[in-house]
């Protein structure tokens, strides 16, 4: 088996969970490399360097892996998706992070976790991904078009409002008045949008989210629609550029710009153990049933 192990982020928690993950791959022969920026990271703060020195590294990946490790929160596997790209391979994160819906191994259970990889004992969940297309093209979105939470625009470098005209299929929907607009895939619907008033959506669903980010039309509420639509959006304000977010990516676009949001053409693949489900997640990282009265 060949394994990618991707990081951003070294602390204390960071520290046990690499050592016990590679101490673990080592014992079961597994080829596994290190992502070059978090190699680094790893030689310059740990305590045991030589123990990282035999290991590979890379900048890219190809088909030849069989798996990629994310060892942080939910926010590395979100980074971690520019480098699988449309490649197929799939990812499984392990949790040192916070909330951790995408993340979901905690470092107690590394060594049962990728016995029960390599044993098969797990389910592959396929994840939509939002792809973006602006006019005029902006280089910063071009090399990188695509998201697997959420494709964000919202007000920059101001207190106004933007007004965000927003299309369905090429039908006028709504000009929201409002700090800025959510566009949610169902594994984005327990992220950004959720913090903004928005649903919950299972990852299995054919469905996107529309949530206004603090809207001043009163009545506008989040709106489901159907994953094969076509979302255009034209950002007008008092000033003269808005954000424009595709997940943790963020690009500034000028005022009037088109921006065309549609399904993606390839899924990324999460590694579910089988012990795992998402509505198991929902209870416990929502704290549903945390009543007493349950």
């Amino acid at each position: 088996m060949k394994v990618a192990v991707f990081g951003r982020f070294y602390n204390e928690t960071t520290t046990i969970s690499v050592e016990t993950l590679f101490q673990c791959l080592a014992e079961k022969h597994v080829d596994a490399y290190i992502e070059t920026e978090f190699y680094n990271l790893i030689i310059s703060r740990s305590s045991n360097k030589d123990a990282y020195k035999s290991y590979k590294k890379f900048d890219d990946l190809d088909a030849s892996f069989d798996l990629l490790i994310s060892v942080g929160g939910d926010g590395t596997i979100l980074r971690a998706i520019t480098f699988v790209k449309d490649s197929g391979i799939p990812i499984i994160g392990i949790n040192t992070g916070r909330l951790g819906f995408l993340a979901t191994i905690q470092v107690d259970q590394i060594e049962k976790a990728i016995q029960n990889i390599i044993d098969g004992k797990y389910r592959i969940s396929e994840r939509s991904l939002l792809s973006i297309e602006t006019t005029p093209s902006n280089a910063d979105i071009t090399s990188l078009n695509f998201a697997l939470n959420e494709i964000a625009v919202s007000r920059k470098n101001t207190t106004s409002m933007i007004t965000v005209e927003t299309l369905l299929n090429g039908e006028y929907l709504n000009s929201y008045w409002s700090d800025g607009l959510i566009i949610s895939t169902p594994t984005g619907s327990t992220g950004y949008s959720l913090s903004c008033g928005g649903p919950v959506i299972t990852p299995d669903a054919n469905s996107f989210a529309i949530t206004p980010i603090a809207p001043h039309n009163l009545s506008a509420r989040p709106l489901i629609i159907p994953d094969d639509t076509e979302i255009q959006l034209k950002v007008m304000g008092r000033e003269d550029s808005h954000l424009v977010s595709l997940d943790s990516r963020i690009a500034t676009l000028e005022n009037g710009t088109i921006i065309k949001i549609k399904k993606a053409s390839f899924k990324i693949k999460m590694i579910d153990l089988l012990n795992e489900s998402f509505l198991d997640t929902l209870r416990k990282k929502l704290l549903w049933g945390e009543d007493k009265r349950n």
